[in-house]
């Protein structure tokens, strides 16, 4: 192998211009050339494809979002699509890809796959959502930001004393509202793995509130409900009165913490290692402290085991 290329696709997420720096650096390293594809499959699809050089990825370790851009493609979804895709690997002799993304970028990868493209597939999404990693690129950068908005919403809460509902993204994946919620101190915490008991929420709100408590913080995950809606429940139902903050995209902004920094640039490299081995449909993670490689496949083996259940059990313990 001789030239390698590099993409990310779908949201964005704090640490993939790490992953990408990481990419071309370590490619380079091991003396292959090369090729940033822009704008994700669809760039790919439509020959935005440029070499990238040592320089080409020089400041960029500690910028948000991705320099070569995102992109949803609905023409990489059909078969023809995809070999369009493969015939512009081939007509610019890329012989593997780095795919750097979610859920939906690694289902891509493993379409290439089938068609015989040699991939290796690094997962960034600040949902953590990804089986056979314990964390994500881009996870532990909007953690902070969520934790920074809880903190000074605590401030606001405290002062006038109310009730506020806190929204984060998390469609499927509760990892980001409940590690939030925890080292938030919320009282509450809505994940879309765990059914909520409204009536236990009413409860523990008016305890709270009966023995003097003064302020609340609930923690709702998008996927669950609308935090709107959430507070208009929690009004007709016990006339309970609360405050909405809906955090929405700035938690994939901003620059990446110094923990995605590093997973980036390990996951990154080992990438590279991999593809440079021969291998191909391989994804890159974490487990127990250590870079691993797996097979694809168990990324789409949707399992519950995925939530981290004895933090979720510390949470609901420590918010009475």
């Amino acid at each position: 192998m001789k030239k390698i290329g590099v993409l990310t696709s779908g949201g964005d997420a704090p640490g993939m211009n790490a992953a990408v720096r990481a990419v071309v650096r370590k490619a380079i390293f091991e003396g292959l050339e090369v090729a940033g594809i822009f704008n994700g499959y669809e760039g790919l699809i439509h020959g935005k494809i440029e070499m990238l050089q040592l320089g080409s990825v020089g400041d960029i370790i500690q910028r948000g979002g991705t320099m070569l851009r995102s992109a949803r493609s609905s023409e990489f979804m059909t078969e023809e699509g995809r070999l369009k895709a493969k015939r512009q690997l081939k007509s610019h002799g890329i012989e593997g890809l780095v795919v750097i993304g979610g859920d939906g970028s690694f289902r891509g990868a493993a379409e290439l796959v089938k068609l015989g493209v040699p991939c290796a597939c690094v997962p960034a999404t600040i949902d953590n959502d990804i089986n056979g990693t314990q964390f994500t690129i881009g996870f532990d950068s909007a953690l902070n930001t969520v934790i920074d908005a809880i903190d000074k919403i605590r401030d606001t809460a405290t002062s006038h004393e109310r009730t506020f509902i806190i929204e984060v993204m998390g469609r499927d994946a509760g990892d980001l509202a409940l590690w939030a919620g925890l080292a938030g101190g919320a009282e509450t915490i809505l994940i879309p793995e765990v059914k909520f008991d409204l009536n236990e929420i009413i409860t523990r709100l008016q305890s709270g509130s009966g023995r003097g408590k003064k302020h609340s913080i609930i923690i709702v995950a998008e996927g669950v409900m609308s935090a709107t809606a959430l507070s208009e429940t929690l009004k007709a139902e016990a006339g309970i009165e609360t405050r909405v903050s809906v955090l929405g995209h700035i938690q994939r902004g901003g620059s990446p913490s110094a923990k995605d920094r590093v997973i980036a640039s390990q996951y990154g490299a080992r990438a590279v290692e991999v593809l440079h081995e021969g291998r191909s449909g391989v994804a890159i993670g974490m487990q127990n402290h250590t870079v691993v490689d797996y097979d694809l496949d168990v990324v789409f083996k949707r399992s519950e085991d995925k939530l981290d259940k004895e933090l979720y059990k510390l949470s609901k313990e420590l918010s009475i």
